[in-house]
């Protein structure tokens, strides 16, 4: 498979939450212009350079930005993910959507971890760490603060995961790194402020997008074993042998 992670932003006010997918969505198809598989645009679409809040750029999903991207899904015919934000009720979450290459909605991550400055203007945590079943393999997905946290990546790759796709504002690279190697997964990131790159399970770089409008682009083998010359298939390893049977409880925490 080839994935394409884009690194744009707009720079500028662009005022609408519909404008801004749209410059995402031209910035994608200059900056790849063969045949891909996978597009991964950042976190936060709708709301990046617009001066609008995260709740009034809001809507549901499907819904008219998932259709932007659907359109997209469909003349590329690649999977395309990106970062939006979702409203449900009185409900607002930090959302990234998967849409198949016919521009049909696959399905929704909501982002778990969420940082105070997020849970002070209104955003409602998730609560499940879904994986996909797509034409080329399991995907699970990550939004930004998850990154900081071993659970998340741990999580998908206990449901059989293989490459997980992170829409991100900015980040810490080396915490990101280590989500790829101690789960032993294909890891990607789309980013403003991090590097917007593709990693293998050894946390080797396979590609970077160093510049605004560009893209890293990587064709991967997800059936491929990386393995350690005294201890084997380490991805193996790892899931049989975590401990996950052991209970972790914080403190300020009641049973």
């Amino acid at each position: 498979m080839t994935v394409a992670s884009i690194n744009y932003r707009p720079g500028r006010k662009t005022g609408s939450a519909a404008a801004n997918v749209k410059g995402f969505i031209d910035a994608a198809e200059k900056a790849v212009p063969g045949k891909v598989d996978v597009i991964l645009f950042p976190e936060g679409v709708p709301a990046v350079d617009t001066g609008i809040g995260y709740a009034d750029v809001a809507e549901p999903v499907p819904g008219p930005i998932t259709r932007q991207f659907g359109e997209l899904a469909k003349k590329k015919n690649a999977y395309v993910i990106a970062g939006i934000y979702e409203r449900e009720g009185a409900a607002v979450y930090n959302t990234s959507v998967l849409i198949d290459r016919q521009g049909q909605l696959v399905g929704k991550y909501r982002k778990v971890y969420i940082p105070r400055e997020e849970i002070e203007v209104g955003i409602t945590p998730g609560s499940d760490y879904p994986v996909f079943e797509t034409d080329f393999g399991r995907v699970g997905m990550m939004i930004c603060w998850d990154s900081e946290y071993p659970e998340p990546a741990r999580a998908l790759a206990l449901k059989g995961a293989e490459i997980i796709l992170m829409p991100i504002w900015d980040g810490e690279p080396t915490l990101v790194k280590a989500r790829a190697i101690e789960n032993h997964l294909f890891l990607v990131e789309s980013s403003y402020g991090a590097p917007t790159q593709i990693l293998d399970p050894e946390g080797k770089q396979l590609a970077l997008a160093p510049k605004i409008g560009t893209a890293a682009v990587a064709t991967i083998d997800l059936n491929r074993r990386y393995k350690d010359p005294w201890l084997g298939d380490m991805r193996a390893r790892m899931m049989k042998e975590s401990r996950g049977d052991i209970e972790i409880q914080r403190p300020d925490y009641a049973k």
